[in-house]
């Protein structure tokens, strides 16, 4: 067993590393404030070969595999949660079921733009009533000869306001249940009878753009249909457990950004005459941190292991997803603990940390449903 990283993977992580100190972690407070999306990081990080990590690169991306991907994201998402977020979207819950289902013409007109970082993709799956129960989705497609007519909202849609191209979850007959789902492409800008809904308010992730997706009559040609009829819950199950990857990344990225900053101050506070850092009870809550960290990246580098060499990695996903985000928020409350008062106002970036990592726990499939996820793997069911 070999715990060290690939000369080739050293040198991307290394690379990223360099690239979000540099341009990303000094505009993050700015983005967070104004909520903008940040175009100029995706298009450099497109660049970079970074939205499409594990895309062949004959489809626009870097042809690597999903380990990089995992250290990529953890760094780009220590900079900034919003811009983590944005690349793990591009790469995982849009560019995995168009690489994985789609055909050759479909991922050269669909999937190279996105991989290659020049627009951004999102998923519509979440709706109002269809949330933890996926299934019962009620957005509909009806095949009339060479189009599906599209009625139905999606809310919550990760880069819903921005993104050129969406992977549409929909149901072709609601009576039979997941037997009846398919993913559509659609091209987001050249469909009629689809526009972009109402833009969330969050809390935390603010230059991350979250926004409904609303479909009335919309027109997608049936040639964009992913795979088969009848196979799109599959295909929806199989692209969530890559993206859970990249969420446990997302979270263990923003965890070790608090502890890197609690760790700074703990340094330079002085109180009693002494750097607070000198205190036990400082002390064992940033062990507590470095140790819970390490250990969800470890596990999240075993999933990605394991997706890289064609294994079954669904409960090591969920695994990862669940307890990296866990931990993740508890370092961000611990985080803001050890700042005191000022881990509580906006002039440090604690507060955005304890904001932006709650969403790890909730979005691609709730901690809880993680947690049943493993339970029915041990226990052998379905």
């Amino acid at each position: 067993m070999n715990f060290a990283p690939t000369e080739e993977q050293a040198m991307v992580r290394d690379m990223v590393r360099k690239f979000a100190e540099a341009e990303i972690k000094p505009i993050a407070e700015e983005l967070d404030h104004t909520h903008r999306h940040p175009e100029e990081i995706c298009r450099k990080l497109g660049e970079m070969g970074i939205m499409g990590v594990a895309v062949p690169t004959e489809y626009g991306g870097a042809g690597m595999d999903n380990v990089t991907y995992v250290m990529a994201m953890i760094e780009i998402s220590k900079a900034c949660a919003s811009c983590g977020v944005i690349v793990s979207v591009n790469n995982t819950l849009y560019g995995h079921p168009v690489k994985t289902f789609g055909t050759h013409e479909q991922k050269l007109e669909y999937l190279t733009p996105v991989a290659g970082g020049q627009v951004e993709g999102c998923y519509g799956l979440t709706e109002s009533g269809a949330g933890s129960d996926a299934a019962s989705l009620k957005c509909r497609a009806e095949l009339k000869g060479d189009k599906y007519i599209v009625n139905g909202a999606k809310t919550f849609i990760t880069n819903g306001p921005v993104a050129r191209y969406c992977v549409l979850a929909a149901t072709t007959d609601p009576s039979i249940g997941y037997k009846g789902v398919i993913n559509l492409i659609v091209d987001m800008k050249n469909t009629p009878g689809f526009k972009v809904g109402k833009i969330e308010e969050k809390m935390g992730i603010l230059a991350s753009g979250t926004s409904e997706l609303i479909f009335e009559d919309a027109e997608v040609p049936a040639a964009n249909l992913l795979g088969k009829t009848g196979q799109g819950f599959q295909q929806m199950m199989a692209g969530l457990n890559a993206g859970r990857i990249g969420i446990g990344a997302q979270a263990c990225g923003i965890g070790r950004a608090a502890l890197e900053d609690a760790l700074a101050y703990a340094k330079e506070r002085v109180q009693f005459g002494k750097p607070i850092s000198t205190f036990q009870a400082i002390q064992f809550k940033l062990a507590d941190m470095a140790t819970e960290l390490d250990a969800a990246e470890l596990l999240l580098l075993r999933a990605a292991w394991m997706e890289d060499n064609h294994m079954d990695f669904e409960m090591q996903s969920a695994m990862s997803k669940y307890y990296s985000s866990d931990v993740a928020m508890k370092a961000a409350i611990e985080g803001v603990q050890i700042f005191g008062g000022y881990g509580y106002i906006k002039e440090y970036p604690a507060e955005r940390h304890m904001r932006d990592a709650k969403i790890c726990q909730i979005y691609e499939g709730t901690n809880e449903i993680q947690r049943v996820v493993v339970a029915r793997k041990l226990l052998g069911q379905r």
